[in-house]
């Protein structure tokens, strides 16, 4: 049976763990989904691959083509695509323009935002009322290289508290587990 959002909310109920793993082409993806694994990160992690130095890089377009390729050795696990940077932080309109073209042009079942700061949560909450499925990330969000590097977050109790009144914020937004 296939991985839903359902699924995954009686999965946290029962307190089963969720097994998330990332692919980014039709052989490791159906190697994964034969597997069991129940959902399939197309991550923009996917930058380092295509020989960038960070994920800053990576395009919508590259994305797409690759998420895919990803699509098709799919079968059972839900697959989530990353939201490059800058493709849906300038704007609401932007997001949903972004998102609305990973669910239609790849068949993926949610996209992954970073951040839990308060213009986000009003993006991911319009997303989610548009019937977006949405996955927060919070911590240590790589989008943030420049701002932040790439090192262990939360290493203070006032780093901690941040990160997890981001995380609960997402929640309420309406993230899915």
């Amino acid at each position: 049976m296939a991985i839903t959002i359902q699924k995954l909310m009686q999965y946290k109920q029962q307190q089963r763990p969720i097994v998330v793993l990332t692919a980014w082409d039709y052989l490791i993806a159906q190697l994964l989904d034969d597997s069991g694994v129940d959902l399939i990160l197309v991550g923009d992690s996917m930058a380092g691959v295509l020989g960038y130095e960070n994920t800053l890089p990576i395009t919508l377009e590259e994305m797409l083509h690759h998420a895919k390729a990803v699509r098709r050795g799919v079968k059972q696990a839900m697959m989530i695509v990353d939201l490059p940077f800058m493709t849906y932080q300038e704007s609401v309109a932007q997001a949903m323009h972004s998102a609305g073209r990973v669910l239609k042009e790849t068949g993926a079942q949610a996209v992954k935002l970073e951040g839990g700061y308060p213009a986000m949560i009003n993006t991911i909450a319009c997303l989610v009322q548009a019937g977006i499925p949405v996955m927060g990330h919070v911590g240590l969000t790589p989008q943030s290289v420049n701002q932040i590097g790439l090192r262990q977050q939360g290493k203070t109790e006032v780093a901690r508290n941040k990160i997890l009144q981001e995380a609960i914020a997402l929640e309420q937004a309406g993230v899915f587990p």
